[in-house]
């Protein structure tokens, strides 16, 4: 089973009734282009935990990370370049009409990953990772924030929803060897993820059996970088 091409798959057949064509095709074009890391981590915590899961079943949830990732991703591009500002060329009248396109793209991709993840034991998980990027946005625009270390708690947070939607969806708890992982793997991409398939190596399959305890998800501290007044 190729695990990105399943995710990618998934998340395409999740979106494939949006129109306009060309509202589609913004959508199309970004899951095309896209690491299907988030997803991937879905399936390979899935099968960590549970060698006999389903992946295919797991797929459409792994699909849901994903497409949560994609919209909020590109909603912080579209925040930081803010396309439509500038109008005074054709070339900028283009720029400004594909943003407008892309900030209903990203909606649409939050809203359908939301859809799939919204009756397992990750909702809310993605609840929070949403709620807790708009803080990091907002806190990004005080005088000597971090901008780039709260830029990358997205990608950290992801993928600990990754992690944790994977665990729900064979009715256990993450271990924390695949909660490590998640953390190591956001600590060294950054903004960027990488391709899905580094993913295939450094995954723990198998391990720690006995640390996948029965239930769905639960929080925990996650060392997020916020500003120094944030609760």
């Amino acid at each position: 089973m190729d695990r990105a091409a399943s995710c990618r798959r998934a998340a395409r057949d999740v979106v494939a009734d949006v129109e306009p064509p060309r509202l589609h095709d913004v959508i199309a074009t970004t899951l095309d282009e896209a690491s299907m890391t988030p997803g991937v981590l879905t399936l390979e915590s899935a099968a960590a935990i549970d060698a006999t899961a389903d992946l295919e079943g797991v797929a459409h949830q792994a699909a849901g990370v994903q497409l949560i990732y994609e919209g909020l991703r590109l909603t912080r591009r579209l925040a930081h370049e803010e396309p439509w500002l500038e109008s005074d060329t054709d070339d900028d009248l283009e720029a400004g009409s594909r943003g407008d396109l892309e900030i209903l793209a990203a909606d649409i991709l939050v809203a359908r990953g939301f859809y799939l993840l919204a009756r397992t034991d990750a909702a809310e998980r993605a609840v929070r990772t949403v709620r807790d990027f708009g803080r990091d946005q907002t806190l990004r625009e005080t005088p000597d924030a971090d901008s780039r270390a709260l830029d990358a708690n997205l990608e950290r947070d992801v993928l600990e929803l990754a992690v944790r939607t994977g665990a729900a969806a064979v009715g256990k708890h993450p271990t924390q060897t695949l909660l490590a992982v998640a953390a190591d793997v956001a600590a060294a991409s950054g903004t960027e993820f990488p391709p899905a398939s580094s993913l295939l190596l450094s995954t723990p399959t198998g391990e720690e059996p006995a640390e996948a305890t029965d239930g769905g998800t639960e929080p925990t501290d996650d060392g997020r970088v916020t500003s120094a007044g944030d609760p």
